[in-house]
């Protein structure tokens, strides 16, 4: 009887440290397409567009937006993931 308990135990520990785990990722701005599309020239986000074009793409986000990304930008392991865009972002004030 108590290895039955001890292992439903377990299961229900288990299971529940899961469900935490999953409900606490969190999303970056830098990770959204629909942000971050008008910054580059292909659909695998992988080519950014010019200066010029940066900037008129930088300029018509919310200023809400723009604290996200500046913010997402000061994190190491995004900005290295990131690290061509944050560089360019951060010549337009982030």
């Amino acid at each position: 009887m108590s290895i039955k308990m001890l292992t439903m135990g377990a299961m229900a520990l288990a299971m529940m440290t899961g469900s935490a785990l999953a409900g606490s990722s969190t999303t970056s701005a830098l990770d959204d397409p629909a942000k971050m599309s008008p910054f580059f020239t292909d659909a695998g986000m992988k080519t950014l567009r010019s200066e010029a074009d940066f900037k008129t793409a930088w300029m018509s986000m919310k200023p809400d937006e723009q604290k996200a990304v500046r913010k997402d930008c000061g994190d190491t392991t995004l900005n290295k993931s990131h690290a061509d865009f944050c560089a360019m972002a951060k010549k337009m004030g982030g």
